[in-house]
């Protein structure tokens, strides 16, 4: 079901952060997922194990909202140390893909324009903006406070690469921005080690070594605090099993996937996002559900091959309540959903409802 996305992509990002969320977000009505079955997250009960990734929740008045319809476990947009900057306009656009996203696909030139249809998939080209600490600190602070009983506010950031940096001041970036973090009262952060969005594909998850040296230096800093690594699509099962074998016994939880990323033109074939290191972008929704289904089904049996403990996050995809079964199925422990959920408020409330059925 589509109706008026809470982000609107006809807008800014900055019209969107001071007068947004749109839609049912924005009209007030509280969905509340009662329930006497509690699922565990990372030691914390919650109504239902479902809820919104890092992205469309851009701060804390799109955190309240979703709270408020029911979405169980949110998660504060990816924050940083200092304030960045967005991507010009536009940020969404519609993607036209026949089928999955395979990585065949990818190698080809996806059209894109402002139609939305379902099944929903899309393209976001934001750069992980950030406002300044001093913002964003009491902004999830307060909704940290403000969460109900069995709903929980995770906290989401990566570090900045500076021009000139060391190594070791990258790292340290992390470590400055997870104090801040936990000095909001946070009780769960996440760590983006996924992002293609700053026009490079040279992802951190890829580089096991400096991967597991930013979170030793996280979980040094937030101690007892659960952590969450997000990661992208594997295709190198040895590679994902390194990380996985090498940051397993560190972190308390695995997120996956972020997006897929392509390039994106217009309907003449044209540059569809403006601006230097935007012809690629990632692309999320109802296209990539299979990358993310196979990602938690590897997850999975890593766990399983090596006795860890980790809490398995699907993302990717989930539009329709099916969908979130067919994650649980896979292995999933927690399901989110972005670009189904911007679309549909009421998705969090749809799927707890499908849940009681199933426990009838």
């Amino acid at each position: 079901m589509l109706t008026t996305p809470f982000y609107d992509p006809e807008k800014s990002y900055k019209e969107n952060f001071e007068k947004g969320p749109f839609g049912a977000f924005a009209d007030g009505k509280v969905i509340q997922n009662n329930s006497n079955q509690k699922y565990d997250f990372l030691g914390f009960k919650v109504n239902s194990p479902f809820g919104i990734p890092a992205g469309p929740l851009i701060n804390g008045n799109f955190v309240q909202a979703a709270l408020d319809k029911g979405f169980d476990i949110v998660t504060y947009k990816t924050v940083r140390s200092d304030t960045y900057p967005c991507h010009p306009w536009p940020n969404v656009l519609s993607v036209k893909v026949n089928g999955d996203l395979t990585f065949e696909k990818a190698k080809g030139k996806l059209i894109a324009d402002h139609e939305y249809t379902m099944p929903i998939s899309i393209t976001n080209s934001f750069g992980v903006p950030s406002f300044s600490p001093e913002f964003w600190q009491k902004d999830l602070a307060k909704v940290v406070k403000d969460a109900r009983p069995g709903q929980i506010v995770i906290g989401s950031f990566q570090g900045t690469k500076k021009e000139g940096q060391s190594v070791e001041e990258y790292i340290n970036d992390f470590r400055k921005v997870a104090k801040l973090l936990k000095d909001t009262g946070v009780k769960v952060v996440e760590v983006n080690l996924s992002c293609p969005n700053e026009g490079t594909n040279n992802l951190l998850c890829y580089d096991t070594d400096r991967s597991v040296k930013v979170v030793k230096v996280i979980k040094e800093e937030i101690g007892q605090i659960p952590l969450i690594i997000k990661i992208a699509y594997f295709k190198d099962e040895d590679v994902l099993r390194n990380l996985v074998k090498s940051i397993g016994p560190i972190v308390q939880g695995i997120s996956a996937i972020n997006t897929i990323p392509a390039q994106i033109v217009d309907k003449n074939g044209m540059q569809a996002l403006p601006g230097e290191g935007r012809l690629y972008s990632g692309v999320c929704g109802h296209a990539i559900k299979w990358a993310g289904l196979d990602m938690v089904k590897k997850l999975k049996k890593l766990r399983e091959e090596l006795g860890y403990s980790y809490t398995i996050i699907g993302v990717g995809g989930v539009t329709e309540p099916e969908e979130f079964f067919e994650y649980r199925d896979a292995g999933a422990d927690i399901v989110m959903s972005a670009t189904g959920a911007m679309w549909n408020p009421y998705l969090g409330r749809d799927i707890a409802l499908e849940i009681k059925k199933k426990l009838r």
